[in-house]
């Protein structure tokens, strides 16, 4: 069930997967991956229909799973729910960021604005949370608006916030560092694997 997730993410997320190769802890890791997992699903929607109410019927359908995943009763034979579950009852997650996740998602497909806190910067909260506890959603913020400014075309805004970002991540503990690499990378173009991940060494090592 792990390497199935593991290898969703690989494909369809391969910064965040690289990033997470730093991550020590087996479980934590594990938890990680569920995340990324979990929106690698909410993105991989509008490829699949076509039609604007038949995405918002699929989202609908995941936020309304929401409720056995915090109620730590997910639906049995689901891999992504299952360990999203875990992963929420390990970490005591909150659900608000996954609800505003689903919601965001909802307004993209009838062509609002991205909600880059819901899409970005909450996403990134909660994976330093699993691996780092609580106390840092101040800390990864900016880091998480360079991330989602970078990936939204924006990128001359994104090279001037990242001052501000890499102070911030300062007082961030080294175990949450993969919760945030993929957004040190902004503005870094390295699309071979191997020079990502040696790139991504760097930034976990404070050289970047």
């Amino acid at each position: 069930m792990t390497v199935d997730l593991d290898t969703q993410v690989r494909a369809a997320d391969p910064d965040r997967w690289l990033s997470s190769r730093f991550v020590a802890d087996v479980q934590a890791r594990a938890d990680l991956i569920a995340l990324y997992a979990f929106e690698a699903e909410l993105l991989a929607i509008p490829t699949r229909v076509t039609q604007p109410m038949l995405a918002e019927m699929r989202y609908t359908w995941w936020a309304e799973q929401m409720d056995g995943v915090f109620d730590h009763t997910p639906r049995v034979g689901h891999p992504v729910l299952e360990a999203l579950t875990t992963a929420v009852a390990r970490h005591g997650l909150d659900r608000a960021p996954f609800d505003a996740l689903i919601e965001a998602h909802i307004g993209r497909v009838h062509g609002e604005p991205h909600d880059l806190d819901a899409f970005y910067v909450g996403p990134m909260q909660v994976a330093a949370r699993v691996l780092a506890g609580e106390g840092h959603d101040a800390t990864v913020a900016e880091a998480g608006r360079l991330w989602a400014l970078s990936q939204t075309g924006r990128a001359d805004e994104a090279r001037a916030l990242r001052p501000a970002a890499n102070l911030a991540l300062r007082s961030l503990p080294a175990t949450a560092f993969p919760a945030i690499a993929h957004a040190a990378l902004a503005g870094f173009d390295h699309p071979e694997p191997v020079k990502r991940l040696r790139l991504l060494w760097a930034v976990l090592r404070g050289r970047v």
